[in-house]
């Protein structure tokens, strides 16, 4: 499994995001390339972790982009900053993590690691690997707060959500995709999912579910992206001049779904840094 970008922020935006671990899909704008070179996946309930890992910093002048590889028997992420290792590896946008400025959060390093499996694990079980590694090797000590910051929020629009609920099982794998069209895709997905989706993968600010809604949709939303929505290449001429480009998000958003993303200050969890410190020798 190979997840790339070009772009550094947000980094959790490397993968196709599928919250219940199974990824469905690439998208163009963060990934050049995501397929598997080992046909098994881990059981879902495998909690794999490095047996090894080598950490070394990173050439930041070579063109290689950032993102994380996955054969089976070999995991390596590349590039990665320590801030956006963090990210990746807790699910957070990069405005929830709290750190002092003297913490080296934006130095970047190679990290290459044997793991305790074979088979390629789902995001899920990726994403605790990784925080193992940060704890054991980076020396990460944290704790969760709540703090009012600058957000979107998704509230139930007027007339009510346009939403069809799943009729896949709650145990099916949960998806969430979208492409430069821009096509978001979701299946079996709750609004809380989605949220957590669009903050991770083209939002550039964190993003909480305020609908009230518990259950699990299937739908997919079409839009036209600005620079602050996307890290697709924008044509904004030609998305002007083009009378069947879909709406913007905002219009998008409560046309198609009937909810609607609003812009505010909200109450956030956040990853509060205690202590962090650059990673033993190999």
């Amino acid at each position: 499994m190979v997840l790339r970008t070009t772009r550094l922020v947000p980094i959790a935006l490397l993968v196709v995001l599928a919250f219940a671990g199974t990824v469905l899909g690439q998208s163009s704008s963060l990934v050049s390339s995501a397929q598997s070179q080992v046909s098994v996946p881990l059981p879902p309930d495998a909690d794999p972790s490095f047996e090894v890992a080598t950490i070394k910093p990173s050439d930041t002048t070579a063109p290689h982009g950032t993102g994380i590889r996955s054969n089976g028997n070999r995991v390596a992420a590349f590039n990665f900053s320590i801030g956006e290792l963090i990210a990746y590896s807790y699910g957070l946008h990069a405005k929830q993590i709290i750190a002092e400025a003297s913490f080296p959060l934006g130095t970047h390093f190679d990290i290459e690691g044997v793991p305790n499996f074979v088979g390629h694990p789902n995001i899920t079980q990726s994403r605790r690997m990784f925080q193992r590694l940060l704890v054991s090797r980076f020396k990460l000590e944290f704790r969760y707060e709540s703090r009012e910051l600058s957000a979107y929020v998704i509230q139930v629009a007027k007339g009510g959500p346009k939403l069809v609920q799943t009729t896949r099982k709650p145990s099916d794998r949960t998806g969430f995709s979208y492409n430069c069209q821009v096509v978001l895709t979701v299946r079996n997905a709750s609004i809380a999912d989605v949220a957590r989706g669009m903050q991770e993968a083209f939002m550039d600010k964190p993003v909480v579910d305020q609908t009230g809604l518990h259950d699990r949709y299937d739908f997919d939303l079409k839009w036209t992206p600005d620079e602050s929505q996307s890290y697709c290449p924008v044509d904004s001429s030609h998305s002007n001049n083009d009378p069947e480009a879909p709406p913007g998000l905002y219009t998008a958003i409560q046309e198609q779904i009937g909810l609607k993303l609003v812009p505010t200050k909200a109450s956030v969890q956040v990853m509060v840094i205690d202590h962090i410190e650059a990673p033993s020798e190999n």
